[in-house]
């Protein structure tokens, strides 16, 4: 695994695209950043008080670690039966989804537990909040970082 120091210039980049696509005031001002890059496109993103996973150069989602950032974001809960699907990194689909809270159609939408409101996933809605309370099946959320996959074994090897 390859780590380097982000420029000031990939920082002012990362930073423009967390503010146009996460919730406002999610996070403090970013003053650097390693990157712990695990192919082309897909590094661990580690800074003083932010971990994130850039996916491409205009996607980059919170690590599910990230508690106090994560609780800025729209949700859905899921039932007990459907965690151990989104643990293996199954799309979230309207039948297991018990609650929602308002989102739009391709934002950043956690998935958590219904139980113990634990955070499993990371989403981006296929459809708005809305339309989803509308359909009886299909897939409401694209899963795209869930617990267990690799950016949570890698942060398990890092330390902030």
């Amino acid at each position: 695994m390859k780590v380097h120091s982000l420029s000031k210039r990939e920082i002012h980049d990362i930073s423009d695209q967390i503010g146009r696509s996460w919730p406002t005031n999610s996070i403090l001002p970013i003053k650097s950043l390693q990157a712990y890059v695990l192919d082309e496109n897909k590094r661990l993103l580690v800074g003083n008080n932010i971990v994130a996973i850039q996916l491409a150069p205009d996607l980059v989602i919170p690590h599910l670690t990230q508690h106090e950032i994560l609780n800025h974001f729209a949700s859905v809960q899921v039932d007990m039966n459907a965690i151990k699907f989104v643990c293996n990194g199954a799309n979230i689909m309207r039948p297991g989804i018990t609650d929602f809270s308002a989102f739009k159609e391709s934002e950043i939408v956690l998935v958590k537990d219904q139980t113990h409101k634990k955070e499993l996933a990371v989403c981006i809605s296929i459809v708005d909040d809305e339309n989803g309370r509308k359909m009886e099946k299909g897939v409401v959320l694209n899963n795209i970082h869930h617990i267990g996959d690799e950016y949570w074994e890698m942060k398990k090897t890092i330390r902030t």
